[in-house]
C-alpha cells in the first residue's frame, strides 16, 4: 500500500512538473513504485508498470522513459497495443523517433476490419525472436532471424529472414522462402520470395523456385506466380519472354492452308488432267 501511494504521489508530482516536458509525458504513468530524476530526465517505473500515451498503451514489469527523448524501454511480460496491432514480447525499446524493437518471443497480431476485399476482415500475425517496427512507415516490419507471417484469410509465408510493409500488403522473404495460400491451394517457395498482394496480386519466386496447385507444378530459377481472383494458378517462367522472328516466320510458313485452284475445288489436280480422264 504504501509503494502504491508513493507512486501515486511521484505520479502527480511527474505529470504536474517542469512544464518543458509535459507535453512529451505519457498522459498516463501507473506503476508500484516509480522515480523520476529531473536532471536525466528519465523515468523509471517498478511493478505492474502502465503507460500511455496518444494511442500507444504499455505494460510490463520494469520501465525507463526518457522524458526529453521520449525513448523507453519495457521489460518482462511486456503487452504493447498501437491502432489495430497488438505485440507481446520479452522486452521492447522506442526510440521516440518511429522505431519499436521487440525482442523475445515476439508476436505481433493484426486485426483487419471488413472491408470490400475482406468482407469478413483478417486476423494476420507475425512471429519471430526479433521484430523491428515502424509503425508510420506503412507499418513496416523487419523478422531479421527469420519468422512466421500469417493470415486468416491467405494463408502463411516464412523464410529464413522476412521484412514487409503490412499497409502494402509486401512482404520480401530472403532464405528457404515458402509460401502457402490457403484460399488458392497454392504453394510456392525458392530462395527468395517477393509477395504483393494488394495491388499487383503476383509473387517473384527465384533461385530453384517452384510452385505447385492442384497436382500441378512449374519449376525454374525464376518464376512469376499472379494471384488470379478466381484462386486458378497463373505463372510466367520468363514474364518478357520474345518469341524469335526467324521461329515465327517458320511457324507461319508451315501454318499455311493448302492452296485449292479457283478452276477446280480438286485438291492439287491439274485440271487439265482431270478433265481428261472424264472423257
Amino acid at each position: 500500500m504504501v509503494k502504491k501511494i508513493c507512486a501515486a504521489v511521484a505520479t502527480a508530482m511527474l505529470i504536474s512538473s517542469a512544464a518543458i516536458a509535459a507535453e512529451d509525458l505519457p498522459s498516463e504513468v501507473n506503476a508500484d513504485a516509480i522515480e523520476y530524476d529531473m536532471n536525466t530526465g528519465v523515468v523509471a517505473a517498478e511493478g505492474n508498470v502502465l503507460l500511455k500515451h496518444g494511442t500507444t498503451k504499455a505494460t510490463g514489469l520494469h520501465a525507463l522513459f526518457n522524458v526529453n527523448t521520449k525513448e523507453a524501454h519495457l521489460i518482462g511480460n511486456v503487452i504493447v497495443v498501437r491502432d489495430n496491432m497488438r505485440i507481446t514480447c520479452n522486452a521492447l525499446m522506442s526510440n521516440g523517433q518511429g522505431h519499436m524493437l521487440a525482442d523475445g518471443n515476439v508476436i505481433a497480431t493484426q486485426n483487419l476490419a471488413p472491408n470490400e476485399k475482406y468482407p469478413d476482415g483478417d486476423t494476420r500475425t507475425f512471429t519471430g525472436e526479433r521484430i523491428d517496427y515502424f509503425p508510420d512507415d506503412r507499418k513496416h516490419v523487419i523478422i531479421p532471424t527469420g519468422g512466421v507471417v500469417s493470415s486468416a484469410v491467405e494463408g502463411t509465408f516464412t523464410a529464413d529472414s522476412m521484412e514487409g510493409w503490412i499497409d502494402d500488403e509486401r512482404y520480401i522473404g530472403t532464405g528457404n522462402a515458402h509460401l502457402v495460400s490457403t484460399t488458392r491451394n497454392l504453394e510456392a517457395g525458392g530462395d527468395n520470395v517477393d509477395y504483393d498482394g494488394k495491388d499487383a496480386g503476383k509473387a517473384v519466386l527465384s533461385g530453384n523456385a517452384w510452385a505447385f496447385q492442384n497436382n500441378n507444378t512449374i519449376r525454374g530459377n525464376r518464376l512469376t506466380v499472379y494471384l488470379a481472383d478466381d484462386g486458378n494458378l497463373k505463372a510466367s517462367a520468363a514474364p518478357n519472354l520474345q518469341m524469335p522472328e526467324e521461329f515465327g516466320k517458320a511457324f507461319e510458313e508451315t501454318s499455311k492452308p493448302a492452296q485449292v485452284d479457283k478452276k477446280s475445288e480438286t485438291v492439287g489436280i491439274n485440271p487439265d488432267e482431270a478433265t481428261s480422264n472424264e472423257s
